[in-house]
């Protein structure tokens, strides 16, 4: 079994059409990725199944409570992977995302980071937050896709599961693509064209049909150059 993915959410119907579709689904299916959902509302202890609670000090809106998220998360940790011995060993913990403005900007180098996780129980917390006890005492790492607010942790979670899920080895049909891409090596990716080569008076550069490999990847690293040059200048302060 390859990487395995835990998703704790209030709403697990968000997830169902992405996880079905495309590169996503094939992975799944070929045993790159293993993907569990898992409703919090199962995890608590009233008719009503109440995750949520007014802040202590007052304020808008309403936090997620710790005790569900808690009970949760330390089941799955406690859980056998399958197909072991049941054996201390075989426990494995998993590494606890919470999907939350307040965390460390998800990256290309991070993504390949958190595949050598082996297995990731992300949270999408929901509505105004959740309470810090749960930060303090379970959540490993905090991860934002960005300086902007979503409706919850959804989104940002499905977008974390696309970035590692593609690095996986066998996912994609052709993994030297890879190599090129935005972010691999500190650059954002070379300008690309197909046919026809004159579209509108708009003619692919000479150097793409030449037939000469060296001066294909010598215009692709200038193009890079300069296109990461001019609107992601802050990559090349970073190298």
């Amino acid at each position: 079994m390859g990487l395995e993915i835990d998703i704790v959410t209030l709403f697990p119907g968000f997830f169902a059409g992405p996880l079905q579709e495309s590169i996503l689904n094939r992975a799944q299916q070929e045993g790159h990725v293993k993907i569990t959902l898992h409703n919090l509302r199962d995890f608590t202890h009233d008719k009503r199944r109440t995750v949520d609670d007014k802040p202590f000090g007052g304020g808008a809106g309403m936090l997620l409570k710790p005790e569900p998220i808690f009970e949760c998360i330390e089941s799955l940790q406690a859980q056998k992977k399958s197909g072991r011995k049941k054996n201390k060993a075989s426990r494995t913990r998993g590494w606890v995302v919470s999907l939350d403005p307040h965390g460390e900007p998800l990256t290309q180098p991070l993504a390949k980071k958190l595949i050598r996780k082996k297995r990731l129980i992300l949270l999408a917390g929901h509505y105004e937050g959740i309470d810090h006890r749960v930060r303090e005492h379970l959540v490993d790492q905090e991860i934002s896709i960005g300086d902007f607010i979503t409706m919850g942790g959804e989104a940002p979670a499905l977008c974390l599961i696309e970035a590692v899920t593609r690095l996986l080895p066998g996912v994609l049909g052709n993994s030297e693509s890879l190599k090129h891409e935005s972010f691999q090596a500190g650059y954002l990716e070379y300008p690309q064209y197909t046919r026809p080569r004159d579209f509108r008076g708009w003619i692919v550069p000479p150097e793409l049909v030449s037939g000469h490999h060296r001066a294909v990847e010598a215009w692709r690293h200038e193009a890079a150059s300069k296109m990461t040059k001019a609107r992601r200048p802050d990559l090349l302060a970073s190298k």
